[in-house]
């Protein structure tokens, strides 16, 4: 396959070109700047202390964002989950940070976990942990999931697959889509990716390669580019998103990512920008309450 991310490129710019439901507005891309109101001129912003366990030992934190990057998918189910409150805003949080901040705190109160925990994860201690009902579809995927990275890891730790990589984030993330079914999102690679990039931001290893993954292609991205004018959908496709049906994973879905994705080299070579720190612009502000009030793609799957 060669290098995951030249991989990604490839892939994306394909199906950007054979696109039926999806396209990209080159004149508003060729002017677009996601710096321009001021809030996004952070290189590295880095992960939110408060919730994300990053105060622990620099093996603890890195199985920490290992085990969350592992179970960072779901968005399609995120409407059904029990949101967190934020008790200095008073309002729910989203579902991506309802789990990091939940699971964060069990690392802070009940200790953090080993890879044995991983390993022999249940449903049951996981809703717990998350704060959700048993019962709930997506946590009986996010034990498997864990599961899988504990068999995948055996007698290693976290740092041992960090150093595995010898500073290569795109080896870390070949490794990581090569050994887990969970994470062989073909095409997008989406968590994969996303791993070395939070390690890196945990402050707990350093890539050299940083700089050359893509955007972690999921749902919030592509809904930013398109509020922003960057993404044109069909009529069809446009109507079922702002009826908020569920998309089934297939072409539509994977036009949407592929054209976000490839949209987000475009600015990267443009605006001499790294496509991951694009993401987290983007991801950052597509926080805003103005567009998380309007509807978003959502697709149930275990890649996003």
């Amino acid at each position: 396959m060669g290098r995951l991310a030249e991989h990604v490129r490839s892939s994306c710019a394909q199906i950007a070109r054979t696109a039926q439901s999806v396209q990209i507005d080159v004149e508003r891309l060729g002017a677009y700047d996601p710096s321009a109101d001021g809030a996004a001129v952070v290189s590295d912003p880095g992960l939110d202390p408060v919730r994300h366990y990053l105060e622990g030992d620099v093996a603890d934190v890195a199985l920490y964002t290992l085990a969350l990057d592992t179970i960072n998918f779901g968005s399609g189910w995120f409407p059904t989950l029990s949101k967190r409150v934020d008790p200095a805003t008073g309002r729910s949080v989203s579902g991506y940070f309802t789990v990091a901040w939940n699971l964060a705190d069990a690392f802070r109160v009940d200790g953090p976990w080993g890879v044995s925990d991983l390993r022999a994860m249940t449903t049951a201690r996981l809703a717990g942990v998350l704060g959700q009902r048993a019962d709930h579809e997506l946590m009986s995927l996010y034990t498997q999931a864990l599961r899988e990275l504990g068999r995948f890891l055996g007698d290693r730790s976290a740092l041992d697959l960090i150093a595995s990589a010898g500073g290569s984030a795109d080896r870390l993330a070949a490794t990581l889509a090569g050994g887990m079914a969970l994470y062989d999102d073909r095409g997008f690679f989406k968590r994969a990716q996303i791993v070395p990039n939070d390690l890196a931001l945990a402050g707990v290893a350093e890539f050299g390669d940083l700089d050359e993954l893509t955007i972690f292609a999921d749902n919030l991205v592509p809904h930013v580019l398109r509020c922003d004018g960057l993404l044109v959908y069909s009529p069809e496709l446009a109507a079922r998103i702002d009826a908020e049906e569920l998309l089934p994973a297939g072409r539509e879905e994977r036009e949407i990512r592929a054209c976000a994705l490839h949209a987000c080299e475009l600015l990267s070579a443009r605006l001499d920008v790294p496509a991951r720190v694009l993401d987290m612009w983007l991801w950052t502000r597509g926080q805003s309450p103005e567009l998380k009030a309007r509807p978003r793609h959502r697709c149930r799957t275990v890649y996003y």
